[in-house]
């Protein structure tokens, strides 16, 4: 065989190799979770992280409520979490839930805005060599702060939507 041959056939086989390892699975799912005190629904000025609190990853197919995975973890001293699948989940919705807060003043959750989805496949388009990144989720004081207000007049909400 020639050089050339030789690097293509190579090429090619490391390729494979690559594509093979994808399509075996395996990712690793972080996110952070954080206390609202505004019930705003996104991070303000005095959102903080919550230290020690447990999350859960769960899959279903998308025509059923039938867990397919279920894996817990907690979050770090700065509310960050990491979870690892070992396997694809294409055919599935799968979501990061709020589980339980570390924080008893903080450890309200309202349906919705407790979730967020991450999409646990190889076959979507996204090229993060098997990272997956949730969106942020908030736990919720039973009371908002009473400045609250004043701090979210500070955020240009005027083109918002009201939420219902």
């Amino acid at each position: 065989m020639d050089k050339l041959t030789i690097i293509v056939v190579a090429a090619v086989l490391a390729l494979a190799g690559v594509a093979s390892a994808e399509k075996a699975g395996g990712f690793v799912v972080t996110g952070r979770v954080y206390c609202d005190p505004c019930r705003a629904g996104f991070e303000t000025n005095v959102s903080r992280s919550v230290p020690g609190a447990t999350v859960e990853v769960e899959c279903r197919p998308f025509a059923g409520n039938k867990e397919t995975l279920k894996a817990e973890a907690t979050t770090d001293e700065y509310g960050w979490y990491k979870l690892e699948i070992d396997q694809d989940h294409q055919e599935e919705i799968c979501e990061v839930l709020l589980a339980k807060s570390s924080d008893p003043a903080c450890a309200e959750v309202e349906e919705f805005r407790d979730r967020a989805r991450v999409p646990l496949t190889s076959n979507n388009g996204i090229k993060q060599q098997g990272v997956r990144y949730a969106n942020p989720i908030a736990f919720f004081p039973k009371n908002p702060l009473g400045d609250c207000g004043a701090i979210l007049q500070k955020y240009d909400l005027k083109d918002a939507t009201e939420t219902p």
